[in-house]
Parts: structure tokens; C-alpha cells; sequence
């Protein structure tokens, strides 16, 4: 959860929007989807220890749902065991700092579409949830009342 709340707080500064835990076409489950300003879709994986890397193997199935593909850690994982052909996030739990870009490789259009109307449904349902729970929730710039 701390490298998970940097990393949002991060995209969060950057203008864009994240969904934890959005279940895909695939049925994996992404660890937090950002939609970007300018409707980029990244998927960032979050890794807490070596061996939590090592023994996830679902991973490169990300690259066919996201525009970009990141790793999350905190310092205490050695950044050497991300591949390079994917961005590198650092987190620390009260923020992050992405320390290696990562490759563009587009969406389909097709997939794309799908892939919008699954994060437009996820976040519509989670929003619903939060205010039948009575949970205020603040609109986003633009949006009337």
C-alpha cells in the first residue's frame, strides 16, 4: 500500500486519473491503471520484494492493455531486476519519481475502446459504491454537481 499511494499521488500530480485493481479482458488484474491527460493508458505493476517479482510471470500480458508499462517498488527492491524495456517508478509511500521512462508501444483501436468503456464502467461502479455508502465524493474539474 505505501508504494501504491506514492505512485498515485504521483499521476495524481501529473493530471492523471488511477483505477487499483482493474480487472482486464484477460481476467489479470492490474495493479493501478492510469489514464492520462491526454488518454494514454498506463498499467504500473507494483512489486514489493525480489521475490515477488520473480515469481509473477502474468506481467508481460500488461503490455497488451496498456499504452505504457511500468514497475513500482520502494528503495528497499534493487531497481536492477526490472527489465529495461519497461518504465521504473520509485516510491517511498508519501510520493514517487519515475526513474526510467517507459517505451510507448500504442493500443489497437479496438482494444483501446474496450479497454476505456472497462475503466469508464469500473470507476462508475466504484463511485456509485462510495455514495451509497455515504462517502462525499468531490467532482472533478469540469463536471457539474
Amino acid at each position: 500500500m505505501l508504494v501504491r499511494r506514492g505512485v498515485q499521488r504521483l499521476l495524481m500530480e501529473m493530471g492523471a486519473h488511477v483505477l487499483p485493481e482493474l480487472s482486464l479482458a484477460t481476467g489479470r488484474r492490474a495493479d493501478l491503471v492510469a489514464l492520462t491527460r491526454q488518454g494514454d493508458i498506463w498499467i504500473i505493476e507494483i512489486k514489493s520484494s525480489i521475490e515477488d517479482f520473480r515469481v509473477d510471470r502474468k506481467w508481460p500480458d500488461y503490455r497488451l492493455h496498456s499504452d505504457r508499462l511500468f514497475f513500482a517498488t520502494h528503495p528497499g527492491v534493487p531497481a536492477d531486476i526490472f527489465p529495461q524495456d519497461c518504465g521504473f517508478i520509485l516510491s517511498d509511500g508519501y510520493g514517487a519519481e519515475i526513474m526510467r521512462e517507459a517505451p510507448e508501444h500504442r493500443l489497437a483501436a479496438a482494444t483501446r475502446k474496450a479497454l476505456m468503456l472497462r475503466i469508464a464502467r469500473a470507476g462508475a461502479a466504484r463511485l456509485l459504491a462510495a455514495e451509497l455508502a455515504g462517502v462525499a465524493v468531490p467532482a472533478l474539474d469540469g463536471e457539474s454537481e
